[in-house]
C-alpha cells in the first residue's frame, strides 16, 4: 500500500528534518551538511 509506505517516508523526513534543524551550524559541518540543504538531504534519505 503505498499510503502506508508514503506516510513513513513523511515521517521519516520529518524526522530528519527536526533532528538537523537542531543541530549547530559546526556539527552540520561536521557531518557535511550545510544549513541550507537540510531539506534536499532529508528527502533523499527518507526516500522521498
Amino acid at each position: 500500500m503505498n499510503v502506508i509506505k508514503d506516510y513513513r517516508n513523511w515521517r521519516n523526513y520529518r524526522r530528519t528534518m527536526n533532528e538537523l534543524k537542531g543541530l549547530s551550524d559546526s556539527t552540520l559541518k561536521d557531518i557535511g551538511v550545510e544549513r541550507g540543504a537540510i531539506g534536499e538531504y532529508a528527502r533523499r534519505v527518507s526516500g522521498n
